[in-house]
This record gives structure tokens, sequence and C-alpha cells, in this order.
């Protein structure tokens, strides 16, 4: 499962919002802004703003999320982002909306103004259905349901494509060799821009001195290029970094070219590509490939599942492809990538799918699925035997001899008991303070040691001066030494008041003598 919490600045929410994310995407030099829409299709804004990036309508930073009524309800289905940084999204009619960051036109509206709000891109588009958009640094693509493609923006290294290095100020289809072709993939590195076309051809124009378009030279292209090294290869996707770039075949082989200073092409050393250079990963199928263009981190996904990165990864040169305990390939940005952020819009898909645990959690005190029910205090706690043998050495040999469908307990009380037979289904425990001493006492009383380490910490978190006697008193009868010396040394330090409680008044003879022999060794009785 795609898990948001990974990424930092998803800590400034509570679990309960996160848990409503349908979409994110977190972006900035530092990886402190982010985006992302509700599962009631609301879109809010996070971060640190930066040139009006979030879209708020102002350029306050913000730890709480504030809601970007323009785009509520638009149901994104793309969204790029540049270095400015500028914030470009698709919506699922085809509209283009765009704000932030201005130097260059990058957001498309024939001004260089920031753009505190998303605003609609117009020129050329409004009777345009967009599918895809793409952002380098300060320029950005769009991609049709037609399979045109549309540059705008920053443009001294021809990646708008237009045959000049004049800035594109609105947008303007890349036409040259593209005409008359369909595209069905985009992408852009930090000066270049890519295309990816329905017959498995691709091409590239911009910034190429790191050879990043893969024609095998160096020199910057003004218009569309054909990657003539890919010829007779089927790409389906292409990917781009800050200035590399990765290309997934239709086999699932994966083929690398550009910088290579970090070893974000896998190609086992650190040695510029090119062309197009197909990576070892011991014949395994690739499904998926991944990298951003304010990153040297690169990431794939097989057919077996394995997620493998490679680049940079949090200050280390990984060179060949690395495997992961990962699932899917954004967490290798969450975890590895500098700055953290993501390289695509990520979407989590509603899964009503439970896990082992999740199931028996559910499971517990339910009497439509349970074989044996216990009765405390005159109420009923529903369990499985199944479940109770494997969990709990008691039980294994209680109900190897027994076969009753309801057992009585007399020795500890309701709330005790159905704490324990709860953990049992959770490995957690649920009571206040006051009442683990109880289930301390259940704990040493069915052997259980993990669950009396638990109730010890659940205890200490309730210690105070009126209740520290009692509970040491609890600690010494059950044998908990941990929690002893912690109740002990909190007596210690509260000495004074301590002794003047009503507990400490009628503590046991035994052990009030061990207390002060005990306390007088460490000077607590000294002037």
């Amino acid at each position: 499962m795609l898990d948001v919490g990974k990424w930092p600045i998803f800590a400034l929410l509570p679990p309960e919002d996160l848990k409503l994310i349908h979409q994110a995407c977190v972006y900035g030099s530092s990886g402190n802004e982010a985006l992302y829409v509700t599962v009631n299709d609301e879109v809010f804004a996070i971060g640190t703003n930066c040139s009006g990036c979030l879209g708020i309508g102002d350029i306050q930073n913000t730890i709480e999320p504030r809601k970007v009524d323009a785009l509520c309800g638009k149901k994104i289905v793309s969204l790029s982002y540049g270095t400015g940084p500028h914030v470009v999204i698709a919506t699922a009619e085809g509209e283009v909306y765009a704000w932030g960051h201005n130097g260059y036109s990058q957001l498309g509206n024939g001004t260089t103004n920031q753009g505190l709000a998303p605003a609609q891109v117009s020129t050329n588009l409004l009777n345009k259905k967009v599918t895809q958009v793409a952002c380098g640094s300060h320029h950005t693509i769009a991609l049709t349901q037609d399979g045109e493609v549309y540059a705008w923006g920053y443009n001294n290294s021809g990646q708008v494509g237009s045959g000049s290095n004049a800035n594109q100020p609105t947008p303007r289809r890349v036409s040259s060799c593209l005409q008359n072709k369909v595209a069905v993939n985009i992408a852009c590195g930090q000066l270049c821009s890519m295309a990816v076309l329905d017959n498995g051809e691709a091409y590239g124009w911009g910034y190429n001195c790191n050879g990043q378009l893969g024609l095998g030279n160096n020199s910057n292209q003004q218009t569309p290029c054909r990657i003539a090294a890919l010829q007779g290869v089927n790409v389906v996707q292409i990917v781009c970094g800050y200035a590399h770039t990765l290309g997934l075949t239709d086999e699932g082989l994966v083929y690398a070219w550009g910088a290579n200073s970090y070893g974000q092409l896998g190609t086992g050393n650190k040695s510029n590509q090119s062309t197009p250079t197909l990576i070892n990963l011991d014949k395994e199928r690739v499904l998926q490939i991944a990298t951003c263009h304010s990153t040297h981190t690169s990431a794939a996904k097989t057919q077996s599942g394995q997620v493998l990165m490679w680049g940079y990864c949090r200050g280390h040169s990984i060179v060949s492809p690395l495997p992961t305990h990962f699932t899917v390939t954004d967490d290798v940005f969450a975890c590895f990538a500098t700055p953290a952020v993501m390289w695509h819009l990520l979407t989590v898909e509603a899964d009503d799918y439970l896990t082992v645990a999740q199931s028996l959690k559910k499971e517990f005190d339910s009497p439509e699925t349970s074989d044996l029910k216990f009765l405390v205090d005159g109420k009923c706690i529903h369990v499985h035997k199944a479940l109770l043998k494997i969990r709990c050495e008691h039980f294994r040999a209680l109900l190897s001899e027994r076969d009753e469908e309801s057992i009585q307990i007399q020795q500890f009380s309701y709330l005790v008991y159905r704490a324990f037979l709860e953990y049992l289904y959770t490995d957690s425990i649920n009571l206040a303070p006051e009442d683990a001493i109880g289930l301390l006492d259940l704990a040493t009383f069915y052997r259980e040691p993990r669950l009396k380490r638990l109730c010890q910490e659940t205890i200490k978190r309730g210690i105070s001066e009126e209740n520290a006697i009692s509970l040491l008193s609890a600690a010494v009868k059950y044998e908990a030494r941990d929690l002893e010396e912690f109740c002990f040394k909190f007596c210690v330090n509260h000495m004074t008041a301590v002794t003047q409680t009503q507990a400490f008044a009628e503590m046991d003879y035994d052990l009030l003598k061990n207390f002060i022999s005990k306390a007088s060794r460490y000077g607590a009785f000294k002037n």
C-alpha cells in the first residue's frame, strides 16, 4: 500500500486527515510543499509556498492545510512542477491550470507575473483535451488526447521546440518532425523535453550537454530529434531526471542515457552516455521506471514486484540497480531522494482489503464467528479457540483438556480479562494506567512476559504522588522489577509529598522497611 506519511511534510497532518488523501504530490527545492486531493475531491495545499506555488492566493507559509478552492471538484489527472517552483495540472475535462513562479512565462498566460492562484491556460488549448503535463525547471509541455504536444516558457536551450531560443509566453504546438505524428507520453528534464510516439519512437529536444537527448552528441536541439539508437525498439515510457533519461520498452527492458556523475544511469560506472545504454537487470522484466527532474535518483519496479533504486540516494552514489524492500517506486523517493519529492502525481487507491492482523482485530468478541465465550462478571466475551491456542500457552493447555462452549472466570474482573483477550488479537492493550495493575497481575499469573512489559509501560505513564506507593507495592507483589525501580525512583524524587499520602501511612511493614533502607542508601534523608 502507498503511504504518503513517508514524506516528511505529511507528518504535519493528523492520521485521520492522511486517511482521506486520494492523490498527492510533494514538490519544491526542499520537498517542503505539497498539494493533495481528498476522497471528496477537495484540494488542499501545505508548506513553505515559495513563489506562491501552493496556489492559495497569497505567499504565506502554512503548516495547516489550506483549501485551494479553484481546484476543488476538478478531478486532477496529471500534475507536474518546476524548479521555481511553478505547478501545472490537467483535469479530467482536459483543462490546464497553472500557478506559481512565472519569470519565464512558464504559466503560459502571456505574462511574467507570478501566479498566486490556479488560472486556466487557455491560449491554443481551449478546444483541446489535455491528458498529461510535464514541467522542466522553467518550461512546460502538454500532451493532448489527439497526440499533439504543446510547449511554453523558458527556451534558452530550445526546450520549447520552436526552432529558436526565444522564450515562449503562451502554448505553442511542437511541430517540426512531430507534425502528423501521435505522441502518447511526454517528460521533461531540467532544460530538455522528450516525447514517445504511438509507434514506439522516442524524440528529444532542448539542452543536451550531458547527452540527455540520447542523440550520440552533446549539441542542444531547438526542434525534436528522433533517437536513432533506439531504432527497432518499441519505447512505451520515458522519464527524465535532472540531466539523465530512462526509457522503458514493451519487452520490459530499460535504457538509460545522459549525465551519470552519481551513477543515475545504473550502468555500473559514472561515465556519461550520449546514446541509450541497456541496463543489466538480470533478465528481470520491468513494468515501471521512475525519476524526476529535481533529483539524480532512479528507480524501477519489476514484474516480480521487486523495486530497484540507483543514482544519488541519501548521499550515496549507487552505480548499479540495488534491490530494496519497497513495494512501490514512490517509496524510493520518499526515503532516499534529495530532495524528498514525488516523481509523479501519487494516487492512493481505495483498498478494502484487510491484512491478517486487521481481520483478527475485527473478529474479536464477534458472536457470529466465535466458538467459545468467557463469562466474566455476568458478561460474555466471544473468542476463537484456535487463535487462543496459537497465542497463549495457558490456553493451549486448558483448551486441549476441555471442550466447553463457555468458561466461567472468577479470578479477574471483566475489564481486565477482556483487555487480556483483546491483546491476544491485537498485540496491544487499551487500559487506563490504574486498571493496568489488574492486567499486570493476570500477565504474571499466565506467564506472559511481553504483556507484562506493556502493562509496566502503561502504569508508568499514570504514576503520581498519590498513587506512587500503591504502584510500588503492586510492582513488588508481581515481581515487575523494571516498574519497581521506576516507582522507587519516583518516590525518592518526590519524597516529601509521597510520605504525606494515605498510601504511605498504610504501607506494609516489610515494604516500608525495605523502602526506607533503600532510600537511605540513595541519600534521600540527607540534609
